[in-house]
């Protein structure tokens, strides 16, 4: 039987987070939620595909046409949003032998391959995949060129001293040194905390020269429509003064270092204060995985590489004509790995 991929139907929305859920290879940014808000605060157009097998839902996947001129884009995600991953995501493939999974998973993506040739006909298409995607060959061998990137992964499982015991001398001084510190107070705030986390980033990539460009307006949307919990921002107080934090994500198991951690002026270990409080409160609730959210700036990697994680490879897939240089100016960007790129040192 071969594997049916359509735009969802108001019933396969209502089933929708519930495949995000089933999917390991779907992430916080696949909900209905958060597809819904990006698409508002981007000039882009929203589909959702569906994959099913009979009944049997096999996939899905996320999908934002743009227009610029004469040029038409299919990308996942949206430019200037800073979502780390999205693009397809199968479900429903562990309990197959290889053989058949290695089948549906191919069925799959070149059933949505076709719907967005045919529906869209992109000139540029532009997808940044989970991190341990299972399978790029469907996407080579329809003539998508792979450009791999990198992220760090903290094993949250092994419990608070053992992880902070595996952390390098001076992260394990300064959380310890920190923690008694009286001037220092970490809290986890709300949404009222979110536009001076990405305020100390804007003006961090503004000292450097770049353009930040997610809009606030969309990160207090995503706050107000997702889960309770799944936006979490953290910041750090040193005698009553803000002076750095931390927007975290947290889907499943695993938490993320979304946006925040940028250089502070104060002499505090402040970053590694945050990473650790994000860390700690992860196993708390449960969480086994700290995703950093990037590894391929080699300044910022020496700070993160300190909290002993292990180094987990994604890919960005693209296919288009070289001649639109148009295409190659939008996407430049994302084929940027991380979800931050400001300097955290």
């Amino acid at each position: 039987m071969s594997v049916d991929v359509r735009e969802a139907t108001q019933s396969d929305l209502d089933q929708w987070n519930s495949y995000v859920e089933q999917s390991p290879w779907a992430g916080l940014f696949h909900r209905t939620e958060a597809l819904a808000a990006l698409a508002r605060h981007t000039e882009c157009d929203l589909t959702q595909l569906v994959g099913f097998k009979g009944q049997e839902p096999v996939g899905i996947f996320p999908v934002f046409e743009l227009r610029k001129g004469p040029v038409t884009a299919a990308v996942s995600p949206p430019p200037d949003v800073r979502v780390p991953y999205l693009g397809p995501a199968p479900l429903n493939l562990g309990q197959l032998k290889q053989r058949r999974a290695e089948r549906r998973h191919r069925r799959f993506v070149e059933g949505a391959l076709d719907w967005i040739d045919d529906r869209l006909a992109p000139q540029y298409t532009h997808f940044r995949l989970h991190r341990g995607y299972p399978d790029l060959r469907p996407l080579t061998w329809d003539a998508f060129d792979t450009d791999p990137a990198y992220t760090y992964l903290v094993d949250l499982s092994v419990g608070r001293e053992a992880l902070l015991d595996s952390f390098s001398r001076d992260a394990r001084t300064n959380v310890r040194d920190g923690r008694d510190d009286e001037r220092i107070v970490i809290r986890e705030g709300g949404r009222a905390n979110v536009p001076f986390i990405l305020e100390r980033v804007r003006e961090r990539y503004r000292a450097q020269g770049v353009d930040f460009r997610l809009p606030t307006a969309l990160v207090t949307d995503l706050y107000d429509d997702l889960p309770d919990g799944a936006i979490r921002p953290y910041v750090c107080r040193v005698d009553e003064r803000p002076v750095g934090g931390i927007l975290a994500l947290q889907h499943g198991e695993t938490v993320s270092r979304w946006q925040g951690g940028v250089k502070t002026d104060t002499e505090a270990p402040v970053n590694d204060l945050l990473d650790w409080r994000v860390m700690a409160d992860g196993i708390d609730r449960g969480c086994t995985t700290y995703d950093l959210v990037g590894a391929n700036n080699r300044r910022i990697n020496e700070y993160k590489a300190k909290f002993n994680p292990d180094l987990q490879p994604f890919y960005s897939v693209e296919r288009g004509s070289t001649v639109l240089t148009l295409a190659t100016r939008l996407y430049d960007h994302l084929r940027s790995a991380s979800g931050t790129i400001t300097p955290t040192k």
